[in-house]
């Protein structure tokens, strides 16, 4: 196929451009700057230019694809506070590249999350789809969660969407993202923390594992699929604190929840979450089967407490 992947060059989009090379697919990357297009094309893509603000440019690269993984999204506007607006104009990108795949039963696969899913209890790819029941979570979360149900609806207008649904931590050597951010926290602070007992679980996936979820996604998932790109189902915050305080060679404490935020800034928001997630339904569907290291065995390989890790 000629696939359209935005997000191409970031975290999950640099596991995901070798993974559909590999396969034999053509790979056309969105760029938005000079030097994002070089970077694409010394990995072997061609170069759509355009950007998520560019509507136009994302319809074209749409409409001249055989199938579209998007994964672009604005981090950093999101991390700095703005939330809303990052999930605002990731809604108004699936809206574009849907419309130019209307009718045409191309693929159309974009990425979501686990985090929230179901709280206490291990979410399934059946639970989260129905809004009404995650109105609390304010207004950025919730559009984030309506793009993907958006994504699913284009499955009734001739297009076979799915909707990924990645872990929290998508986890791997050269992670940025919350792991990194923990061994940070615990390095700068000289203690390794977690919140409450610690008893709280995460779902974690290793970075490989998703990108080759995507490519089924792409090559096979049914229109209107729900996927999970979970490894380990549920992750104990406290046991990812116990290995960074070893490795750290730094105390392992507690943090109360009112003092999260203080602590470790804003991943305190939400690291206490008790969020588990299975995979049960999307192994059944596609025959996709986690084969790299869990969350803690990557931990422990010591990448993430190295000056470049």
């Amino acid at each position: 196929m000629r696939v359209f992947v935005t997000g191409a060059s970031g975290w999950i989009g640099s596991g995901v451009v070798p993974e559909l090379l590999g396969a034999g697919h053509q790979v056309t990357g969105l760029a938005r700057s000079d030097a994002s297009a070089a970077a694409l094309t010394a990995a072997g893509l061609d170069v759509h230019r355009g950007s998520l603000d560019d509507l136009d440019s994302l319809r074209s690269g749409a409409a001249a694809s055989d199938g579209v993984i998007h994964l672009a999204y604005k981090h950093d506007i999101a991390f700095s506070g703005g939330f809303e607006s990052a999930a605002d104009a990731d809604r108004s990108s699936v809206e574009a590249i849907g419309e130019a795949l209307a009718g045409s039963d191309r693929p159309f696969v974009i990425a979501s999350g686990t985090l929230g899913l179901a709280l206490g209890q291990v979410g399934t790819e059946r639970d989260g789809h129905d809004l009404a029941a995650y109105a609390h979570m304010g207004r950025g979360p919730l559009t984030r969660l309506g793009t993907a149900e958006l994504t699913l609806s284009f499955a009734s207008r001739g297009v076979r969407s799915s909707v990924v649904r990645l872990s929290p931590t998508t986890h791997g050597e050269g992670d940025k993202g919350f792991m990194a951010r923990l061994v940070g926290i615990g390095r700068d602070k000289g203690v390794s923390g977690y919140i409450g007992d610690g008893s709280n679980r995460w779902t974690a996936g290793h970075r490989l594992d998703a990108a080759r979820l995507f490519r089924l996604a792409l090559e096979n998932a049914p229109a209107g699929s729900t996927l999970h790109a979970v490894g380990d189902e549920g992750v104990p915050i406290r046991a990812v604190a116990e290995v960074i305080g070893r490795l750290l060679d730094v105390p392992v404490v507690s943090v109360s929840p009112e003092d999260a935020v203080e602590h470790f800034g804003a991943l305190g928001g939400f690291l206490g979450l008790d969020s588990p997630a299975s995979n049960t339904l999307t192994r059944e569907l596609l025959g996709w089967q986690p084969t790299h290291p869990g969350l803690l065995e990557d931990l422990e390989k010591g990448h993430y407490f190295t000056p470049a890790g």
